[in-house]
């Protein structure tokens, strides 16, 4: 008889992934092997509390009860048709997501860097049919230290050298203003224009949050100057401001709108592109495509998801928790916090750099069992799932102030 095969410890499957796996990315070295709402465990049965919720993918935790018996059902009739045929799934979901954001046609893809691209795409194609562009001289301008993706046209119009360099030649066609600066915008847009595309919230660049009016500003603009107007709600939208979307706290309606992320529940990449008739309608059969866009599990649990969010619930929880998250984080600028920038439960925390780097904090945050990310130098950025509670939310801040607070 075969004796089971020993389970490798974390340190060895670490060890394990350095000559198998590229190396395009840096993690904690933590080795997760099983999670339940706001908790993981890793292989060793160590247990942590998810801080960063898969950059906003799991804003209903992990395993949402709701979502894996979504997926299980689906499992058990049809998982791909293509879009070759149609499937029961997909009409619900594109009705429902289309009713949630008050918009009128989805655009189902998989990636958040596939819904952006596909928006490029539609924002160039509106632009030659509906506004007069002439042929190959649409623009799209776009906000310094963004974060839409990773493909080669996505770092074309990026800021961050690390994504861009070595990668070039760079797509034309992209003009970079930047953010929060309507004057900047309003000198970048011209007759080519077909879109402003920005992040309502920047993610990656620490939560930057726009001064009050900026939305609002942006969307006065590009109605003056005929152009699009694209929202990339990827990280945050779907519940993780306290609203449904972000833009919603200036009450702005975008004319094309991207999510991703928690639209797939944590459970499968889900990504969608949604827009009135007016600027998706540019679209005809054979000029855009995805084999797995729109597939019936996807569709299912994307359903799931649109049906949590109609009751508005994870949407009150951000926002109440998000009280508790500020309050937390003021208690600790001057003790080793320099400063924070938070929208319901998403926050980008500037450390002390004396204190360490975003990195080494993060480390030291994940021996206290909590789970963090860092970005640009000492900044981490908090988005715990939006099941958290409160005593949970607050244990997370008690770890940090710990870390940054004891001496070696």
């Amino acid at each position: 008889m075969t004796a089971p095969a020993r389970t490798r410890t974390s340190a060895e499957l670490i060890t394990a992934e350095e000559p198998v796996l590229a190396h395009n990315y840096h993690p904690l070295p933590v080795v997760v092997a099983r999670a339940e709402g706001t908790w993981v465990e890793d292989v060793e049965g160590r247990r942590y509390l998810d801080m960063l919720a898969g950059y906003s993918a799991l804003n209903f935790g992990h395993r949402h009860p709701g979502l894996i018996e979504a997926a299980h059902r689906q499992l058990d009739q049809l998982t791909l048709t293509s879009r070759a045929f149609h499937n029961d799934r997909l009409a619900e979901f594109a009705e429902r997501l289309a009713a949630l954001t008050g918009l009128d046609m989805v655009l189902p893809m998989n990636t958040g860097a596939e819904a952006v691209e596909s928006a490029i795409k539609v924002a160039r194609r509106w632009a030659y049919e509906v506004k007069g562009v002439p042929a190959d001289r649409a623009t799209i301008v776009v906000a310094a230290e963004n974060f839409h993706g990773r493909t080669t046209t996505i770092v074309s119009f990026s800021t961050d050298e690390t994504a861009r360099a070595g990668f070039g030649p760079f797509t034309p066609g992209f003009r970079i203003v930047p953010y929060n600066d309507l004057a900047a915008l309003e000198e970048a847009v011209d007759e080519t224009t077909a879109a402003v595309l920005i992040e309502p919230i920047q993610g990656e660049a620490g939560v930057i949050i726009p001064d009050e009016g900026y939305l609002t500003g942006v969307r006065e603009l590009t109605r003056r100057k005929d152009c699009l107007f694209i929202a990339d709600e990827i990280q945050s939208g779907l519940g993780r401001t306290g609203r449904t979307l972000a833009v919603e706290h200036e009450g702005v309606v975008p004319d094309v709108l991207l999510l991703g992320k928690a639209l797939g529940g944590g459970i499968v990449p889900v990504s969608a592109v949604v827009a009135g008739r007016d600027v998706l309608g540019v679209l005809r059969p054979g000029e855009h495509g995805s084999t797995f866009g729109g597939n019936p599990l996807a569709a299912a649990v994307g359903t799931a998801v649109v049906e949590l969010l109609e009751t508005g619930e994870f949407q009150r929880r951000a926002a109440e928790l998000g009280v508790v998250l500020r309050g937390g984080l003021e208690a600790l600028v001057g003790k080793g916090v320099l400063g924070f920038r938070s929208r319901g439960l998403w926050a980008g925390v500037d450390v002390d750099p004396a204190i360490g780097t975003g990195r080494e904090v993060s480390e030291r945050l994940m021996r206290e069992g909590v789970l963090v990310k860092d970005t640009h130098g000492s900044t981490i950025r908090l988005a715990p799932p939006l099941t958290i509670t409160g005593e949970e939310l607050r244990s997370a801040l008690g770890a940090l102030e710990k870390v940054l607070t004891e001496t070696d």
